[in-house]
């Protein structure tokens, strides 16, 4: 929209909130401003389009093949708080309300026992497989709980993803790799497919739910060699000959279920020459058509690509030059979206988080509504999904976190939950990011916007600064009302914030703000 055609500006009643700064989708540098309270007014213009978004998720990987079998106290709760969009009697959400689900298709090595060389048994999984080549649909009952408790809440998409093949395909009989090898040979391939494909129909038969999605391999780059979970590495030639199996093998059983690919371990292998000879540069060998790996012309492939956040977050100036790299990668290939497919925090991140040690407070829960504002607005993700839904460790990997014990004990949600459902609360699928201007810039301050297709207008708001924030926001178009404020703080979490007397909010300081209201042409 050009300035000599630009309509009135409309005044929503988003916030006046005090910031150090602003950082949104697209904004000019402007040098600091001294300390105190600042307004500042944020330009959104619904006008101006980007990615539309297909869904937030999370997965089923490893405890709710447990916990899926506690109380039914429990186990209901928790799924309130992952897949519930229903409303307590104080206003707050009672839960998070994913849109997509992702249930781990396992490789039989909880079966195997000790013998299956992984130590954590909470990191084994069953497999719907047999060594006689028949199947029991009554195995991963726990999973199968939560896929079903997910529906009735009102998820309408659902991802099956395995990490390594069934032990009775694999060539070591063990469900991760040795050596660094791929653990599946090609003459297997299509006895893999098959058996995705009877799993995706024996689930359907099971349950009544088809799952819109299968990815069949899961972080191809790194080695799974050491026995701490279920896992193969395999090459991009390998993965393009596996879909094309995969694809006949959906088509033969008339299943509709599509194929994502390609699960990589981080977002340097999709765009780039990385470090990893014939498993990088993923974009290019699976959706170009000179390519001998070529596969985007399959009638089950999704048009996108997926992979996972992780070792790239760290410090800011980098996440944002990945992320556009990204962007510029995907851009080349005409209609191909990205999913962020898998994140929880990992590692050291450059020395700003550490991904030892559980934190179910505000911290964690702030580095990664900043990893999901890069992923959406640097790398036009049209898909965010969490790593363990449930987590019994001392990690940064829960979004609730439960006692590890196989047949009841206690959970309790961390923060981390509270920042995602900031956004997948929210932001609906179908949803379609708008242009978000801010004219001035310091750090420490992210802002978004989001069109639903019911018409409401979603701006999400991440304060990492220590002091509290005043917006004022202008739409370039048309007008908001029924204005909703929703806050996670360190004392609250995505609890509803009262406008003040003249029509203001604060959003305080170490906090994720969500304001939703009717927008209207």
């Amino acid at each position: 929209m050009t300035a000599k055609n630009r309509p009135f500006l409309s005044v929503f009643l988003l916030s006046l909130l005090t910031i150090t700064g602003c950082k949104a989708d697209h904004t000019a540098e402007k040098p600091e401003q001294p300390a105190g309270n600042q307004a500042v007014t944020l330009t959104i213009n619904p006008r101006k389009t980007y990615q539309t978004i297909e869904h937030f998720g999370a997965s089923d990987a490893w405890a709710c093949q447990f916990v899926g079998n506690w109380p039914d106290e429990a186990r209901n709760g928790i799924a309130d708080l992952l897949f519930s969009r229903d409303t307590l009697p104080t206003g707050q959400p009672k839960g998070i309300g994913l849109s997509l689900w992702r249930f781990n298709i396992g490789a039989g090595t909880a079966e195997q026992g000790d013998a299956s060389g992984i130590r954590d048994e909470w990191r084994r999984a069953e497999s719907f497989l047999n060594n006689d080549g028949t199947y029991n649909w009554n195995k991963q009952t726990g999973q199968l709980w939560f896929l079903q408790a997910a529906k009735q809440r009102g998820v309408a998409e659902f991802l099956a993803f395995p990490n390594s093949p069934p032990v009775q395909l694999t060539t070591n009989r063990k469900g991760y790799a040795h050596n660094g090898q791929p653990n599946l040979n090609p003459d297997q391939f299509d006895r893999y497919a098959e058996f995705l494909a009877k799993v995706v129909a024996g689930v359907r038969d099971k349950t009544g739910i088809t799952f819109q999605y299968v990815s069949p391999v899961n972080e191809p780059q790194w080695d799974w060699s050491d026995g701490g979970q279920e896992g193969t590495p395999f090459y991009n030639n390998q993965i393009a000959g596996l879909t094309r199996s995969l694809s006949a093998a959906l088509l033969k059983h008339n299943l509709p279920t599509k194929i994502n690919i390609a699960e990589a371990g981080q977002i340097d292998y999709l765009y780039a020459d990385h470090n990893r000879p014939g498993r990088s540069n993923q974009i290019t060998d699976f959706f170009q058509k000179s390519s001998p790996d070529y596969v985007g012309d399959l009638p089950n492939l999704t048009r996108a690509i997926s992979g996972h956040s992780y070792f790239t977050t760290s410090p800011q100036k980098t996440a944002v030059d990945k992320r556009k790299q990204l962007a510029a990668g995907l851009a080349a290939q005409a209609g191909l979206n990205y999913w962020m497919s898998e994140y929880c925090i990992l590692g050291d991140n450059d020395g700003e988080i550490q991904g030892n040690g559980r934190d179910l407070g505000i911290d964690p829960a702030l580095y990664v509504a900043s990893v999901i504002h890069n992923d959406l607005t640097q790398a036009n993700a049209s898909a965010w999904h969490w790593w363990i839904a449930l987590s019994p460790y001392n990690y940064k990997d829960g979004l609730v976190y439960v006692d590890k014990n196989k047949t009841e004990g206690r959970y309790q949600s961390s923060k981390m939950l509270w920042a995602l459902g900031h956004y997948s609360r929210f932001i609906r699928p179908g949803a379609v990011r708008v242009e978000t201007v801010a004219p001035a810039r310091t750090e420490g301050v992210q802002i978004s916007s989001f069109r639903n297709p019911d018409g409401q207008l979603v701006t999400v708001i991440v304060n990492t600064t220590q002091r509290p924030i005043d917006v004022a926001t202008q739409l370039t178009t048309g007008t908001i009302s029924g204005v909703r404020i929703y806050q996670t703080s360190s004392k609250t979490d995505l609890a509803p914030v009262a406008e003040t007397s003249r029509g203001q909010i604060t959003a305080a300081a170490r906090s994720i703000t969500t304001v939703v209201g009717r927008y209207q042409e």
